[in-house]
């Protein structure tokens, strides 16, 4: 079963976090990672699939193991939602200041 998530719905998962913070400070192998988790292998694997597919990491073969290096594509979309807020909020903001100014010159 091929389930597609999106960058909120990888980033949900408190496991996949970590995964991303442990990743942040250096790449690590798919083993290395799951010696961090009380979980099992296969569960372990599949949370880096997500991670994989939604351009969070990117996975390199290395002889026998498999590296998980992180990747921005991931956090662009991330990066975006949170921007749009920005200058919403921003926006707010300066009205408020405007109208403040306003206000005081009265």
């Amino acid at each position: 079963m091929n389930q597609s998530f999106n960058a909120f719905q990888i980033v949900a998962d408190p496991s996949r976090r970590q995964m991303l913070q442990l990743l942040s400070q250096d790449s690590m192998t798919i083993n290395g990672l799951a010696e961090h988790f009380d979980m099992s292998r296969p569960a372990i694997s599949k949370h880096v699939r997500i991670l994989n597919d939604g351009g969070f990491i990117s996975i390199q073969d290395k002889g026998r193991e498999r590296h998980c290096t992180l990747k921005q594509d991931g956090f662009n979309e991330l990066q975006q939602w949170i921007d749009y807020f920005d200058k919403f909020w921003l926006n707010k903001l300066k009205k408020l200041e405007t109208l403040i100014n306003q206000k005081s010159k009265q």
